[in-house]
């Protein structure tokens, strides 16, 4: 019998970049556990178009 599947692919986007109104996007791919994690991750990670630390949101 398989195991179900309880890591999922979710997509990471930069909450200031949008407000800076600059082209582009930052946007990261990363993996969770919905069992441990059910509700959206925040990460700080890197945004090269700002070049600076920057916290990425979850989005559906």
């Amino acid at each position: 019998m398989a195991k179900k599947e309880s890591r999922v692919q979710v997509i990471l986007e930069c909450t200031e970049h949008k407000t800076t109104g600059t082209p582009g996007t930052s946007r990261y791919i990363t993996t969770k556990n919905k069992k441990n994690t059910p509700n959206r991750i925040e990460l700080k990670k890197y945004n090269p178009i700002l070049k600076k630390y920057t916290v990425h949101k979850e989005i559906k």
